[in-house]
């Protein structure tokens, strides 16, 4: 699923680098400072509805 949001007819494997960035590190950033994710914390990425999921494993 990742590799085909990030993958250009033209460009190839090239924008999965922002795909990345934009769907993944920019949300894991923002729930780290809004205090749901500590740095500490194990997190399991998902995919859910279309949209990435984090899943705090120390709460489980």
């Amino acid at each position: 699923w990742l590799a085909q949001l990030g993958y250009d007819p033209i460009y190839g494997a090239r924008p999965l680098k922002r795909v990345i960035q934009k769907r993944i590190l920019n949300e894991l950033s923002k729930e780290i400072l809004s205090g749901k994710v500590n740095r500490d914390s194990i997190i399991r990425l998902d995919v859910f509805d279309g949209k990435f999921v984090f899943i705090n494993k120390q709460e489980q």
